[in-house]
């Protein structure tokens, strides 16, 4: 069965359309649990009332579904919020942060 690991790998296929990075260079994957053939995965997103969150939450899903889960929770939290300091440093560079 897959690991964590695997798990966040896969996620690097998750891009944010507006932004254009995957969700893990981004940050805001929070955390990512498995448990036999369930997994959840706990994140954010980079601002309330994301008009592309459906989107996300689904590629998500599909992502870690094709690893073998059978049962993949997505919770979508707020707190903490996110912020750019969540980003890996390659984000922050394409981004003009640095």
């Amino acid at each position: 069965m897959a690991t964590e690991a695997d798990i966040m790998k896969a996620l690097e296929e998750v891009y944010d359309p507006e932004l254009g990075m995957n969700i893990v260079e981004l940050g805001l994957v929070y955390d990512v649990a498995v448990a036999g053939k369930a997994c959840t995965i706990t994140m954010t997103l980079t601002a309330p009332g994301c008009p592309l969150a459906f989107t996300i939450d689904q590629q998500v899903r599909s992502v870690v579904a094709a690893l073998g889960f059978e049962d993949v929770d997505v919770q979508i939290v707020f707190d903490p919020p996110w912020t750019p300091d969540r980003m890996s440093d390659e984000a922050k560079m394409k981004l003009g942060f640095f």
